[in-house]
């Protein structure tokens, strides 16, 4: 099919606009597929694997943006070209009426909000908060791709002034009730939660409310908060805040694996609080607790931690699952060994890679993730999937310059084809994640992919086993329980927890 695009010479657009744009273009008709995002490397690496590379798309300077799309003629091409600039005018106007300011001097002078949301382009959010800190605002940094100096300088600055610095690359915050970017519809309740991960939070939120429990509020700071760098300068502001807040009677801290003297120092702060603190810090090892302290080794864990802390009864009892387990390992071919899961959520990736890292059940190979510390376990961008590869598609080398996966899911389901077309390829995880902000169909944006990767193992006469799990619940505006029936539909297998999925994928393989 041919593909054509169009290049906006020295023209950007904030993370939300390009968002907002990319799920429209997506659905319009006679749509291959396309893409939107600016003329970075990586972004020019993306839209070469999925196809959709031409000369003008790769002449393109970091600061031009890019349109390139497929369809079935030129004409409907060329149609379609037009039709991005229509709606992407539209998108800036329905914009500029909802905020009305065209400068954050003037959102300030004109609001008396507390809370300043920075989504531009990396290079320029430090500055603007750094504009809105010295306003004595707090800040909510969307915007990825910030220099750790930048994060530190500005972290400091806040902590000396008594305010937030929340990221960057925050997606999720829960603040007086009020969801912030990609927040899920969960109960209000008594457990508060400081989170160094956009889709642990998510994660742990979903849970307490599956389990009866509610969010009094929801902090993040930032994926590197924990890091030798930064030093957990907002972890243990954000500790003390909801140590001070009436509303908060149960504390859980998430992050994907920190730096060990960084935890230690949190927890040595975490212990001096009069509440029960629950520490799920992915990829620590600990287990007994200590006077206040309740350690768990993933989300689900914590969630049920955290609800029976608030007072809530919880059934602990694993849930059992209807898989003929002996039929599914016989169904593969001898070249199909590994699992292989494809990502929106970096903690998703994370709890999954290490319940295949530390199992006891049988795994040929080893697992390999671009979230792996370890060097003998990272999987390089780009790179050929080999043995058993977890890959995050949110990772900031993914979505620089172009939107997230949550919402563009263009380069998640070319690698999820790639993925299936692998005769190696026995078992393909991926997650679905649903809330404000994020896509309005997300399984229905993957469901031409799956169908493709079914199609594609039958044709090469292979068995492929997907296994899903939908992070949200049914008071998001997808409604989960709508975006499980179309994966059931398409055949895929749909578990209800990350550690599920991972255990249910181990015990699918061959032995």
């Amino acid at each position: 099919m041919p593909v054509q695009a169009k290049i906006l010479a020295g023209v950007y657009s904030d993370s939300m606009t390009l968002m907002t744009l990319s799920t429209q273009v997506n659905k319009l008709p006679g749509v291959q597929k396309a893409m939107i995002g600016m003329g970075t490397a990586m972004n020019k690496a993306v839209i070469s694997d999925v196809g959709l590379m031409t000369p003008e798309v790769e002449a393109a300077s970091t600061g031009d943006m890019i349109y390139t799309v497929e369809c079935a003629t030129k004409e409907i091409c060329a149609e379609v070209l037009i039709k991005i600039d229509e709606l992407r005018t539209a998108t800036i106007s329905g914009q500029a009426q909802q905020t009305s300011y065209r400068s954050l001097d003037k959102a300030v002078k004109d609001t008396d909000s507390s809370l300043v949301i920075i989504s531009v382009p990396g290079e320029y959010a430090a500055a603007e908060a750094q504009k809105a800190l010295d306003k004595d605002k707090n800040v909510m940094i969307f915007s990825d791709n910030i220099t750790v100096e930048d994060e530190l300088a500005l972290k400091q600055f806040a902590h000396k002034k008594g305010l937030l610095v929340m990221g960057p690359d925050c997606g999720t915050a829960i603040i007086n009730n009020v969801g912030l970017c990609f927040a899920n519809a969960v109960n209000s309740g008594l457990i508060g939660v400081v989170a160094a991960s956009g889709t642990g939070a998510q994660e742990l939120s979903v849970q307490v409310d599956t389990l009866g429990g509610g969010i009094s509020q929801l902090i993040g700071v930032g994926g590197r908060d924990l890091s030798e760098d930064i030093g957990g300068i907002m972890m243990i502001d954000g500790l003390n805040m909801l140590a001070q807040d009436h509303q908060t009677k149960v504390i859980v801290l998430v992050s994907k694996p920190p730096a060990a003297s960084i935890a230690n120092k949190v927890l040595e702060v975490a212990k001096n609080i009069d509440k029960p603190v629950v520490i799920c810090f992915i990829g620590n090892d600990e287990t007994e607790n200590d006077t206040n302290l309740h350690f768990a080794n993933n989300t689900l864990e914590a969630a049920k931690k955290a609800v029976q802390a608030a007072g809530i009864a919880v059934d602990n009892d694993s849930k059992s699952y209807d898989f003929d387990y002996e039929n599914i390992r016989s169904s593969f071919s001898k070249s199909q060994k590994f699992i292989r899961g494809v990502f929106c959520g970096g903690t998703i990736c994370d709890e999954v890679f290490y319940v295949l890292k530390n199992s006891t059940e049988h795994l040929t190979g080893k697992a390999v993730s671009n979230v792996a510390k370890k060097a003998k376990e990272q999987l390089a961008i780009g790179a050929t999937s080999y043995d058993n590869a977890l890959l995050d598609m949110g990772s900031d080398e993914f979505t620089s310059g172009r939107p997230h996966p949550m919402i563009d899911p263009t380069a998640r389901n070319a690698r999820l084809i790639k993925e299936a077309r692998d005769s190696q390829t026995a078992v393909l995880l991926l997650d679905f994640v649903l809330g404000y902000g994020a896509s309005d169909d997300p399984v229905g944006a993957a469901a031409d992919s799956i169908k493709q990767a079914y199609s594609q193992a039958k044709k090469d006469q292979r068995s492929l086993q997907i296994i899903a799990y939908v992070l949200g619940t049914n008071r998001d505006p997808q409604d989960k329980r709508s975006q499980i029936k179309q994966l059931t539909d398409l055949g895929v297998h749909v578990v209800d927890s990350v550690v599920d999925m991972g255990n249910i994928a181990l015990k699918m393989l061959p032995r």
